[in-house]
Formats: structure tokens, C-alpha cells, sequence
């Protein structure tokens, strides 16, 4: 007889579902890899937030982007922006596009690219 197969502990996976509450939509559409993410001072004495959201607030007390925010809580993008888009439709957090690249700069950019 075979032995059965290791199982890994469930305890230490959250499916993605389950921390987004099951939406796969953030609330704000605009946000995008490069935005620009930071805690506003209110949020500190607000009442207290899940371990995810509290874990994004404190990361954002400085500016961080939503790519970094899914690296470092370990998450998709896709749930990072739901979590973040919750804040800040919950006044926790602000978020601000960077300024768009020059079209001479962005052809420059596809040309060394191209030349790999």
C-alpha cells in the first residue's frame, strides 16, 4: 500500500476569496500598479481593522505603491486592490496617480527593448 500524500496545514492558507469577502471587483477602479498609496493621519485613531487592512495601513505610512502593498502582505494584485480600494472608500488611506511618462521617454524604453 502507498502511504497517503502529505497534506499541506490548512491553517496556514487563506483562500483570497475569503479575505476580499468574496468580490473580485476593487470599489475603485482606478487603481493601478504604480498608484501611489499612503495612510491618512485619521485613520490612526479609527476603530480597529482586520489583519490585512491593518497590516496596509501601517506599510502605507509612507507612500508605497499597490504592487508593493500585494508583495508584501503576500497577496494577489487583484486582492490587494479590493483591500486597498476598501480603504480608502473608508477614509484610511489616499492614493494619487504618478505623473504620466513622456511619449519620447516610454519610445525610448520600447526601443531597448526591442534591441534585447
Amino acid at each position: 500500500m502507498s502511504e497517503p500524500s502529505e497534506v499541506p496545514d490548512e491553517g496556514q492558507f487563506v483562500r483570497p476569496f475569503i479575505i476580499t469577502g468574496g468580490r473580485s471587483l476593487p470599489a475603485q477602479a482606478d487603481l493601478r500598479l504604480e498608484t501611489l498609496v499612503v495612510a491618512l493621519d485619521a485613520a490612526e485613531g479609527a476603530a480597529p481593522l482586520a489583519f490585512e487592512h491593518q497590516r496596509i495601513v501601517t506599510l502605507c505610512q509612507e507612500p508605497t505603491t499597490v504592487a508593493h502593498i500585494a508583495e508584501a502582505v503576500g497577496v494577489p494584485l487583484g486582492v490587494a486592490k479590493v483591500l486597498v480600494a476598501d480603504l480608502v472608500v473608508g477614509g484610511r488611506l489616499s492614493c494619487s496617480q504618478p505623473a504620466e511618462l513622456p511619449l519620447h521617454t516610454l519610445e525610448r524604453i520600447r526601443d531597448h527593448v526591442r534591441a534585447l
